[in-house]
């Protein structure tokens, strides 16, 4: 049988106060990143710097002053993207990417933030799923496949896994960026990352982590 196409996929919901997100049921998996404000989701409050992951039919309301969220989604190729209507906000497109499908036999979908200091970088190194990335302070450089490209608060890029990557933070400040990976299901609870060249594997590390989700899915 073959394995349904698969997109992995990054919008920017503004919700406005009170409003409510009706998610259908449509197969996809949703990560919803509070940026700013607080939206019950999930059976708990979500509120800055805090993530939930929804499947099937939910619901998220926005609390008394609004949200700003950021929606990771695994979904269905051909599953069109929930948008708020006018009176609850705006949905804004920021990233999509097809998959290579399936990632293993089982999967998790991680949630968590990537921190430098100023100058910090993180070595030429892979990770065995892929993910999307998006800004929220600072600024970085990500040297994928012989380009470079440079991104500052709410940019988004897309990271296969398999090909390698270097990242270099701004120099004059900290920065941070929060990504969802798609994951073999065996990754639970590790560390998904692996340096290229051997000399790097054992020096210091600038970069650290916080961890929102991790969890193991059905697919």
């Amino acid at each position: 049988m073959t394995a349904p196409a698969m997109v992995l996929r990054l919008v920017e919901d503004i919700v406005a106060a009170g409003a409510r997100l009706s998610f259908p049921d449509d197969g996809v998996r949703r990560v919803l990143y509070c940026v700013h404000g607080a939206v019950e989701a999930g059976g708990g409050r979500v509120e800055d710097d805090q993530a939930v992951l929804l499947t099937g039919p939910a619901l998220a309301v926005a609390g008394a002053a609004g949200a700003t969220v950021w929606r990771y989604e695994l979904a269905p190729a051909g599953a069109p993207v929930f948008r708020l209507p006018a009176e609850a906000g705006v949905t804004r497109d920021k990233l999509s990417e097809a998959l290579t499908w399936p990632v293993a036999d089982r999967i998790l979908i991680r949630a968590d933030s990537v921190s430098f200091p100023p100058g910090g970088c993180a070595y030429l190194h892979t990770h065995q799923g892929p993910g999307i990335r998006c800004l929220i302070d600072g600024g970085i450089r990500i040297d994928a496949l012989g380009h470079s490209a440079s991104y500052g608060p709410g940019a988004a890029w897309f990271e296969s896994g398999p090909d390698p990557v270097f990242a270099q933070a701004a120099a004059d400040r900290p920065s941070r960026f929060v990504r969802v990976m798609v994951l073999p299901a065996a990754l639970h609870g590790r560390s998904s990352i692996a340096y290229v060249n051997a000399e790097d594997r054992e020096k210091p590390k600038s970069q650290t982590y916080k961890g929102y989700l991790d969890q193991i899915i059905d697919t």
